[in-house]
């Protein structure tokens, strides 16, 4: 399957060097965090910037979370906004964040209302992977 945009939530010490690595690989990415600084970095180095959660899910084929805790994920998926409300049928979110399973199963059977499919994918290897593009993901 071919994406022609990805959306990136969070970019925070794990979030920020993916996305520079997807950049370097060429893929056209939009980005979103709380915290507008970085995605002003990123923006330097060639992602478009969203004004939110629901944007990045409207904009994207694939959505990708890296959050820093189960709350985040929530807020980010659920709250005002939020992906939720902009998701399109047919779109992919991969959570790569490491959260707790009652939210892993709640998040995909609410998105399955709306005909997306979600994979919960949790990355580790701390930040030395995230540069170096070589992080473990479990399925």
């Amino acid at each position: 399957m071919v994406f022609k945009k990805i959306g990136f939530v969070g970019l925070g010490i794990m979030g920020k060097p993916m996305t520079l690595n997807l950049l370097k690989a060429r893929y056209n990415l939009i980005v979103f965090d709380i915290d507008c600084e970085r995605c002003v970095e990123l923006e330097k180095v060639g992602a478009e910037i969203a004004s939110s959660n629901r944007e990045i899910a409207a904009e994207s084929d694939l959505i990708i979370t890296m959050l820093p805790k189960s709350l985040h994920v929530t807020e980010a998926m659920f709250g005002p906004n939020g992906i939720v409300e902009g998701i399109r049928s047919g779109s992919i979110l991969v959570d790569m964040s490491f959260i707790a399973p009652a939210v892993t199963q709640e998040v995909p059977a609410r998105l399955a209302e709306k005909q997306v499919e979600m994979l919960d994918a949790p990355v580790s290897g701390g930040e030395p992977k995230a540069i170096d593009g070589s992080l473990a993901v479990g399925w």
